[in-house]
């Protein structure tokens, strides 16, 4: 099912407010709603129900008429970042599907919303088997028509969709990976890719262990 056009919006717009919401609690420990509210042009209701919805989440601390920062390196659930620089990652998706040969051939994806965006560009594609530990990553290959996707078992994170620890490291050492395609939290020369829990580094790391060949898809932001 696809979601119409003006809910889409209203829900890319809200992601934004929430993006925004938190990068303001990074400059400042306390911001006041009605402040929240004039410099995002939003409703104090409107605001008040997002900041509400974050608090949940513990992304930040509620307290009456302001929102305080919850704590440094808090994890942004993937609902939040699918609307955040949408066009390269459109990008990176079409120049990674690019890079796979014709014919039979088996992927591994990490979750995320690059590689997310990766499936999509891979829709024409019906000559793939698809191998990832990530629950948003399996429904989007199913709704884009994949026939042929091996989900993992293993503990579900929340934050992520992604299911870790030894039962999701088993599968991948079950199978083999043609390329594997990761996203990551952040990627650096001296570190390498990095992820913000453990866990998920371990799957992640027992995944590219199977592959022939690797594909980062990250963009400029990590």
């Amino acid at each position: 099912m696809t979601m119409p056009s003006d809910a889409h919006s209203s829900s890319s717009r809200r992601n934004d407010r929430m993006v925004a919401i938190l990068a303001m609690l990074r400059d400042h420990d306390e911001v006041p709603l009605r402040t929240m509210a004039a410099t995002l042009g939003a409703s104090a209701a409107t605001i008040r129900r997002d900041v509400a919805s974050l608090a949940e989440q513990g992304l930040l601390i509620r307290s009456h008429g302001t929102a305080r920062r919850a704590g440094t390196g808090a994890e942004l659930p993937v609902n939040l970042r699918d609307g955040r620089r949408r066009r390269a990652k459109e990008a990176i998706a079409h120049a990674v599907a690019s890079e796979l040969p014709v014919g039979r051939h088996a992927i591994g994806l990490t979750g995320g919303t690059t590689t997310t965006e990766i499936v999509r560009a891979l829709h024409h594609r019906h000559d793939l088997t698809l191998i990832t530990n990530s629950v948003s990553i399996a429904l989007e290959a199913a709704s884009q028509g994949q026939q042929r996707v091996l989900i993992t078992g293993g503990v579900l994170r929340p934050s992520s969709l992604e299911l870790v620890g030894s039962l999701a490291e088993s599968t991948f050492k079950q199978v083999n990976v043609g390329t594997a395609i990761v996203g990551c939290d952040g990627l650096s020369a001296e570190g390498g890719l990095t992820t913000h829990d453990g866990i998920e580094a371990a799957a992640n790391h027992t995944m590219i262990k199977r592959a022939a060949r690797i594909i980062a898809a990250v963009d400029g932001s990590k």
